[in-house]
């Protein structure tokens, strides 16, 4: 053949116009195995020799179609077996994660802006992951954990829970038990979302500097999850009113956040949530916004 050859036709066909499945039948005077070996290497399908007889030809593209034909009912068969999985494993997620927005406000008593709290953390905390640089199925796995960061105030009283002030260093006590009572509800789960849950539950009131509870964990001692729970968990809190406090401006809250790295939160975490902070506002002001 004149440029391009046959061998050349193949590759092009192959690469350049992405027919990596249509079948290609080499028909060819040369006989020599390096050439075979090469037309199989570019994507030949088969090969006859010249001169082609007509009924092998026949056969053999009969074959070759049949073949293609089986193949493409069987990918169809396999796409479409994927979609009812899919389908089902996004229903299994959907009822889990109503589940999880359902304890999560029980454990809060219903508070109307607490629940928007709630919904936000975990929201805020995927974000940050995504600028962290974590992989898209742990960001998914923790926007729907770290709502359930509370889940152990369920058995805070709610005089303590409720109070407007500041606490007593018993009543402190109290409430910082509801990290535990978190760990102690999830921790049995089979679920991811629900492991991870526990691990948030457990350890987001612990310090990058060690100085937290329950357990005065410091830097990676804390899961990561946590790390990112915990600043995601202030920073809203911090811009919200709550019983024993006014809500705090926005740099007053960014300049607090800046001065506690290294100290209460992951200084890497910090540079992720600064980077990506117009974007925390702007999920925030949707959420208000739809209260």
């Amino acid at each position: 053949m004149p440029a391009p050859d046959g061998l050349e036709f193949i590759e092009r066909f192959r690469t350049r116009y992405s027919q990596a499945n249509v079948p290609v039948v080499m028909i060819t005077a040369d006989d020599a195995i390096a050439v075979r070996h090469k037309a199989l290497e570019f994507g030949a399908t088969d090969f006859l020799n010249k001169p082609v007889d007509p009924i092998e030809f026949r056969a053999r593209i009969s074959n070759i179609l049949r073949v293609r034909t089986n193949t493409k009912e069987l990918s169809v068969r396999v796409k479409s077996l994927a979609d009812q999985v899919q389908e089902a494993s996004a229903a299994i997620v959907a009822s889990e994660t109503d589940a999880i927005y359902r304890l999560a406000r029980a454990s809060e008593h219903l508070d109307a802006e607490t629940s928007r709290h709630i919904e936000r953390i975990g929201q805020f905390a995927a974000r940050v992951a995504l600028e962290f640089g974590t992989p898209s199925e742990w960001q998914e796995l923790l926007r729907l954990a770290a709502p359930m960061h509370d889940i152990g105030k369920v058995g805070t009283p709610d005089d303590v829970l409720q109070k407007k002030g500041s606490l007593t260093p018993e009543e402190w006590e109290v409430m910082r038990s509801h990290t535990i009572a978190g760990y102690d509800i999830l921790r049995d789960s089979p679920s991811p979302i629900m492991q991870m849950a526990a691990e948030i539950a457990l350890a987001h009131h612990e310090r990058f500097d060690g100085t937290g509870y329950p357990f005065g964990l410091a830097g990676e001692q804390i899961p990561l999850s946590a790390r990112i729970t915990a600043l995601c968990d202030v920073f809203d809190a911090l811009l919200s009113r709550r019983p024993y406090k006014a809500p705090w401006p926005l740099e007053k809250v960014v300049q607090y956040v800046d001065e506690q790295a290294g100290r209460h939160f992951d200084p890497d975490v910090v540079v992720a949530f600064r980077a990506c902070l117009p974007d925390l506002l702007a999920m925030r002001d949707a959420s208000e916004a739809g209260s």
